[in-house]
């Protein structure tokens, strides 16, 4: 009767034991999925909290990459936010690119993209400030430009004015004009007359007058004569003059002329054929007329 209690008592210690070590088991097991589920979760929250952290750093940089793609000349302090830029982006991309990133160091990536996309927000109104500024300068420098080109037309005009009116202002200008008709005789003696027969020579004397802008040195002189039939008399040549076109010269003085002082001239027309009637003598420089006188000759007896 001892011996069954004994053996009962055993039974049921083992039973006690076994129902204590599969209870530890179970629980044990239970505890171990618990801690892979959270574990799981854990790592489940931080990818997806990297994944999103990811994406607004590659929205960024896809707005700091157009800067550096369409602005490939900046200086100054534009060029040194765009390397801050450029730095910001290389330090967040090292801490995202770690395969077990903690949990502050996403935290310090996120404050990073922030800063980032500040950086970007501004310097995109940097440039669209200087921009504008370098589009209102554009503007500016064109109309200096075209001031600048008015200007320069308007002194070229005023230039050639002033040369077409220095040129006009140093015409000569003739003045006591007189036209005799004479008879010089072998000896030298002359005598004045108004007959065809016994004139020889028509002399032409004038006075040529002050001028300030005439430089002294030589001058031409064109002499001009129509004879009574209204044609060149005695013609070697043509001149283009400003005012009458092309006009028949009958000689061409050269005369030394100094600056702002008198000059006479004395010309002889002589060793012609006169004929009866009226003489139109002309004189002309710089291609003006700068005088003119008549002389008639009428036909004598003898």
């Amino acid at each position: 009767m001892s011996n069954e209690s004994s053996n009962t008592s055993s039974k049921i210690t083992i039973a006690v034991l076994v129902l204590v070590i599969i209870g530890s088991w179970i629980y044990f097991n239970s505890s171990k999925v618990d801690i892979i589920t959270t574990y799981d979760n854990k790592i489940a929250v931080i990818d997806s909290a990297k994944a999103k952290i990811q994406a607004e750093f590659i929205e960024v940089s896809a707005k700091a990459d157009s800067l550096t793609s369409q602005n490939t000349s900046l200086q100054g302090e534009l060029l040194d936010k765009s390397n801050q830029i450029q730095k910001l982006k290389s330090n967040i991309s090292t801490i995202l690119r770690k395969q077990n990133a903690t949990d502050k160091e996403l935290a310090e990536a996120k404050t990073l993209i922030a800063d980032l996309n500040g950086k970007v927000t501004n310097l995109f109104a940097d440039l669209a400030k200087a921009q504008a500024e370098n589009k209102d300068l554009t503007a500016k420098n064109e109309v200096l430009t075209n001031t600048n080109s008015t200007l320069n037309s308007n002194l070229t005009a005023t230039q050639k004015e002033k040369e077409r009116l220095q040129d006009i202002g140093s015409t000569l200008h003739a003045s006591t004009f007189s036209i005799q008709a004479l008879r010089i005789k072998d000896d030298g003696t002359e005598k004045k007359t108004s007959n065809t027969k016994r004139a020889n020579t028509i002399r032409l004397s004038f006075q040529i007058d002050r001028n300030k802008i005439t430089p002294t040195g030589s001058q031409e002189l064109f002499v001009c004569i129509t004879g009574p039939d209204g044609k060149a008399f005695n013609e070697v040549g043509k001149i283009n003059t400003r005012e009458d076109g092309a006009k028949a010269y009958s000689n061409k003085l050269s005369v030394q002329y100094e600056q702002n002082k008198e000059l006479p001239v004395s010309y002889d027309i002589k060793n012609v054929t006169f004929t009866e009637g009226e003489y139109l003598v002309e004189i002309y420089h710089n291609g003006f007329k700068i005088g003119e006188g008549k002389t008639k000759l009428t036909k004598g007896l003898f």
